[in-house]
Formats: C-alpha cells, structure tokens, sequence
C-alpha cells in the first residue's frame, strides 16, 4: 500500500505528460495521508461542446477519500482503495459507482524493502524517467464555511507475483501495488463508464520500474 510519494508539481512536465496546467497553490514535496497534492480528472464542463473547455482539469485535493458523510480524519484510512473490494466498501462505493475517476501525477512512489529484516523506505520510480499516472478515484465534501474539500485515493491491486513490487512490504504480508496507467490510456481512463473500469486494474510492467538512486 502506498502512503508516501512525490507529487509531480512541474509546470511544464504537468502540461507535456498530463495536458493540464500548473498548480496554483503550495504543495508538499513529499505526501502523506491528509496532506493536500494534486489530482487531474475529467473537465468539470468538457461535455459543454464548447471547444475553450479542456477536456482535463488539476485541481488540489486531500490524499485520502472524505466522503460527505465523513469527517477529513478520514483520510488516514481512505488513501488507498483495494480494487477488490472498492465498489462495495461505504468510502469508495458512490466514486466508483459514479465513474470519478482521476489521475495522480507522481513523479515517485515509496515502499518498505524487508529484505535485510527491517524496514527500508525505497523511493521507486519509472526506468524511462517519465512520471506516474496513477489511477485515482476523487469525490468532494462540502464543509461547514460551504468550501469545498476534494479528495482522492489511489487504486490498488495484488502484486504477489510481480517481478518487482513483490519484493516489498513485510514477507508474510500480501503484495499489493499501486495502479500505474499506461502513457496512452489516459484519456481512456477519464472517460471510461463503470463497467469498463476493472479494465484498467493491471500491474503496470516490472521492468518499467526501478529504485531511484540515493542522492546527497
């Protein structure tokens, strides 16, 4: 489960990878559960049929679900949907029902290594040096001053036989991974009803993925 990762907050790589502009407030350069990072969805007015409405939009959101129902602590439990259970569990249900689907711009994620008996926090990114597009549900919450709190979480999957992600988390745990979506199902994935959406949920390819280096 991935409850740390690098939020891709360039402009101009925002724009070449994801179609979207720059983030318009601050942003963390390391996110945890609550904090608040972006996440790219559907165009709010894209089906308007006017041509000045991009089809995409970034908008700032909790990392973590907070339903209407719930209360932003929340989010702590809610940063991660298994895409085994997603369509049934009271958080996640209305999203995925709904189709919310959205994209998470991550320039690296980080996972426990167990190998040597403890911990080691392991930033892993992709080998060609693109970012990740993670695949992401979002929902809102109107609050009490009537602001409006996005937020998402991010699909999971089993990774028991994964060349790579197996290596991570603890050995008698389940290997689970993130859903990283393919450069050109972006658009797809926006766009796609509900009973497309288990399409989508794959292991993203070992040998696409590496350990980025230390740096000093």
């Amino acid at each position: 489960m991935c409850s740390r990762y690098t939020p891709l907050k360039t402009e101009s790589l925002l724009n070449e990878f994801f179609g979207v502009s720059g983030i318009d407030q601050p942003v963390k350069d390391e996110l945890f559960p609550m904090y608040l990072g972006p996440f790219i969805r559907r165009h709010e007015f894209a089906d308007v049929g006017d041509e000045a409405v991009p089809s995409r939009e970034l908008l700032i959101g909790s990392f973590g679900m907070v339903p209407q129902w719930a209360e932003p602590k929340l989010a702590r439990q809610t940063y991660n949907a298994r895409s085994e259970t997603v369509h049934e569990k009271p958080s996640f249900r209305d999203a995925w029902k709904r189709s919310r689907h959205c994209i998470i711009p991550a320039a690296a994620i980080y996972e426990p290594d167990w190998r040597t008996g403890k911990a080691i926090p392991t930033k892993i990114v992709r080998s060609d040096g693109k970012p990740m597009g993670i695949a992401g549900l979002w929902t809102e919450k109107k609050l009490a001053d009537n602001q409006i709190l996005h937020s998402f979480t991010m699909l999971t999957i089993n990774a028991d036989d994964h060349p790579f992600m197996r290596n991570y988390h603890k050995p008698e745990d389940e290997k689970r991974m993130i859903v990283i979506l393919l450069d050109d199902e972006y658009e797809a994935w926006l766009t796609a009803k509900p009973e497309e959406s288990r399409y989508f949920l794959r292991q993203f390819p070992a040998d696409q993925m590496t350990v980025s280096p230390p740096t000093d």
